[in-house]
C-alpha cells in the first residue's frame, strides 16, 4: 500500500474562553484527541452536529489554525506551525459552504480559477487562461461563462466555480466544508456527481464536512463521527451504515432525513406527482 496523502496523529486544539465578573476563564476542548490515515483516491467523512469539532479540524488540516498538540503529514511531510511552506499550502485546498461568499464579487470568473497559477506558477497568461479555462468545462460549465461574474450565477454554478478554483493548483487533497447543505435538493444531487466524476477522473482525495449522514452516505468511503470533539466512530462507510455501534451515531442516524441522491430524487418525483 502507498504511503498516505494525509496522517493526523493525537490532534488537539484548545480556545480559552474569557470570563466574566464572577466568571474566570476556562478553556474549551474544540478538537480533544484525533488520529486518522486517508490514502488517495478514498473520501473520508467528518460528520457531527454542529460545535462537534468538526469545522475546527477542517481548520487545522488545511493549515488555517495550528493544532495545540499532534501532528499533521500531507504527503509525508510535517505540516506543523514551523514547516508550513507554499508547497505544503498547495497540496490542500478547501471548497466552503457558501461559495459566494468566499469570491470576489468585482473579479471575472477567468481570473478568480487563473489567479493560483499567477501567485504559485510561472505560466504564461496564455498558459493560464488556457488552463482556466479547460477546469471550467471540468466542472460542467461553458466558456462563454469566463467572463462573468460572481453575481451572474446561481448557487449551484457558484459551487462548481469554487470547486474548480480549488483544483488549478493540482492540489493531495481537498477539504469540502459542509458544500451542499446550502444548495436546492436537485442541485446537491448534481454537484455530489460532479464530485464523483472528478475524483475517479483525477484519483482526487476528499475529506467531506458535514452534519448529514445521508448525503455522506453516497459520497464517503470512510465515515468518522465526532461528538463534543471526540471521535466516537470511525469505520468504513458498509460498517457504519449497516450496524453503528456508538449510541449517538444511531442519534444520528435517526433525526437525519434521507437525502443520498436515490432519495432526493424520489422526493423531487412526488414533489412533481403532487403539483
Amino acid at each position: 500500500m502507498t504511503a498516505p496523502v494525509l496522517e493526523v496523529s493525537h490532534l488537539k486544539r484548545d480556545y480559552v474562553a474569557s470570563g466574566g465578573l464572577f466568571r474566570p476563564a476556562r478553556v474549551v476542548h474544540a478538537v480533544k484527541d484525533v488520529s486518522f490515515t486517508l490514502q488517495q483516491g478514498k473520501t473520508l467523512a467528518v460528520v457531527g452536529e454542529s460545535g462537534c469539532g468538526k469545522s475546527t479540524l477542517a481548520r487545522m488540516i488545511t493549515l488555517i489554525d495550528p493544532p495545540t498538540a499532534g501532528e499533521i503529514r500531507i504527503d509525508g511531510l510535517p505540516a506543523s506551525a514551523a514547516h508550513v511552506t507554499r508547497e505544503l499550502r498547495q497540496k490542500v485546498q478547501i471548497v466552503f459552504q457558501n461559495p459566494y461568499g468566499s469570491l470576489n464579487p468585482r473579479q471575472k470568473i477567468g481570473d478568480v480559477l487563473a489567479e493560483p497559477l499567477l501567485l504559485n506558477t510561472r505560466l504564461s497568461a496564455a498558459e493560464r487562461r488556457e488552463r482556466a479555462m479547460a477546469m471550467l468545462t471540468k466542472v460542467g460549465l461553458a466558456p462563454e461563462h469566463f467572463n462573468r461574474y460572481p453575481h451572474m450565477f446561481s448557487g449551484g454554478q457558484r459551487q462548481r466555480i469554487a470547486i474548480a478554483r480549488a483544483l488549478m493548483l493540482n492540489p493531495s487533497f481537498l477539504v469540502l466544508d459542509e458544500p451542499v447543505s446550502a444548495l436546492d435538493l436537485s442541485v446537491q444531487a448534481q454537484i455530489l456527481n460532479l464530485l464523483k466524476d472528478l475524483q475517479d477522473e483525477f484519483g482526487l482525495t476528499y475529506v467531506f464536512i458535514s452534519h448529514d449522514l445521508s448525503v455522506v452516505r453516497y459520497i464517503a468511503d470512510e465515515v468518522m463521527v465526532m461528538y463534543f470533539g471526540d471521535v466516537v466512530e470511525h469505520g468504513s462507510r458498509e460498517a457504519v451504515f449497516a450496524d453503528p455501534q456508538h449510541d449517538y451515531t444511531k442519534t444520528l442516524f435517526a433525526a437525519t432525513p434521507r437525502a443520498d441522491v436515490e432519495s432526493i430524487r424520489a422526493r423531487i418525483a412526488r414533489k412533481t406527482a403532487a403539483a
